[in-house]
């Protein structure tokens, strides 16, 4: 099992100087390496393999335009090789969109392998860097004097924040002790989380309560002369606003995560199609800031990770035209309408309850917990294992990690 800790950095001058030469090395090796390939798939009809890519990265080195790249360490430019030839896998495998030019004013970050460094009592050595990096361990579980760290990264936010990842292979941890609960969640944008048991859960909107701020430092930065230093100083105030929202809503997915793994055995949520619900104009903001694809990430790690069982039901099960008594199936159920009563057996429905306790019988059905329908849908079962489907309604056997 592989696991990271990210840490805040503090590089001295000369630290910060060769950094930033090769973060300027990797852009431009990623950059050049993805011209040189699309144009070739383009003209030709052929792909490249990492091993042409690395002759030509050594070709690119002998040349007087392109000598500098020695100056820098070598394992940063072949880690970046690595990761495009990975990021055309995903997309010809239909996994990932087509690769992107990185650009200056973004994300910067550099891969170091073993090769590359060294931890000595503690203290990160890096390649072609005088003096040990200094960081900030917060990890007390963790003795720092005996980490043994696989890979390291680099990276400097735009907000010019400089942070040190420690990647470590680990044993797979101990797994927590059953609790012989499971629950069905429903997310929402009014209530992030309503579970099958009745908890709801709020949904913080934390971009909501940031906005106004966000958008006069944005305006500031629209006002900005282009090159001036006062347009930098705006583009990091603005760059701080959006880490704030990005560090609460992130604590909060956390946080949430870690106490649905604790309290169940079994999580079933539905498998929503986040990026056609975002085409919606007037919910787009309200979506992408309640961040279920982030949520649905985490949980899932952390389900593996303490032996539960993490459940996908299809997103075109009914689950929220479905009477959670009777099996009951609605023609028809507006967004507006939040109560109702189903007209087979006259129970009333809480909408959002409802739909928890009919993704929780589907995920039960197809995990064979109990009998029942699937809600005529898909279920798969999203982790390690592979993903099996409900067929005409009848449970099937799931693989359990």
């Amino acid at each position: 099992m592989r696991t990271a800790y990210r840490c805040r950095a503090y590089p001295d001058p000369d630290q910060i100087a060769m950094l930033n030469r090769t973060f300027g090395c990797v852009r431009l090796v990623w950059n050049k390496t993805l011209a040189e390939r699309s144009h070739r798939y383009r003209t030709e009809g052929k792909t490249t393999s990492y091993r042409e890519t690395d002759a030509t990265l050594t070709a690119w080195k002998r040349t007087d335009d392109l000598a500098f790249l020695s100056e820098v360490s070598c394992v940063p430019l072949q880690q970046t090789l690595r990761h495009q030839y990975t990021a055309y896998r995903n997309f010809f495998a239909g996994h990932a969109r087509f690769p992107r030019f990185k650009s200056r004013t973004g994300r910067q970050s550099a891969h170091f392998t073993r090769s590359a460094f060294r931890m000595r009592e503690g203290r990160l050595h890096l390649a072609k860097t005088t003096g040990p990096m200094h960081f900030v361990w917060s990890f007390d579980q963790v003795n720092l004097a005996t980490l043994e760290p696989s890979m390291v990264v680099v990276a400097r936010e735009p907000d010019h924040r400089w942070y040190v990842t420690f990647t470590i292979d680990t044993s797979d941890p101990v797994p927590l002790p059953a609790t012989g609960h499971a629950v069905g969640l429903d997310l929402g944008v009014k209530d992030f989380i309503v579970t099958s048991d009745g908890q709801r859960i709020a949904n913080p909107r934390h971009l909501e309560r940031k906005v106004h701020n966000l958008a006069r430092y944005q305006r500031r930065l629209a006002r900005a002369q282009r090159g001036s230093n006062n347009r930098v100083k705006a583009k990091r105030r603005v760059a701080a606003a959006h880490r704030k929202v990005c560090n609460a809503r992130r604590d909060f997915l956390h946080r949430t995560s870690t106490r649905l793994v604790r309290d169940a055995d079994v999580i079933a949520i539905e498998d929503l199609a986040v990026a056609n619900m975002v085409r919606n104009r007037r919910m787009a903001r309200a979506i992408s800031d309640v961040a279920w694809g982030e949520f649905r990430a985490i949980l899932q790690y952390k389900a593996h990770r303490a032996g539960r069982t993490l459940l996908i039901v299809d997103r075109w099960c009914p689950s929220t035209k479905t009477c959670s008594a009777c099996g009951h199936l609605l023609a028809e159920l507006s967004l507006s309408v939040r109560h109702w009563t189903c007209p087979n057996c006259r129970t009333r429905h809480d909408r959002d309850l409802n739909a928890a306790k009919n993704i929780l019988a589907a995920g039960r059905a197809v995990a064979r917990q109990v009998s029942g329908d699937a809600c005529g849908a898909d279920v798969r079962r999203r982790g390690f294992a592979l993903p099996l489907s409900a067929v005409k309604q009848e449970p099937r056997v799931v693989r359990r990690a």
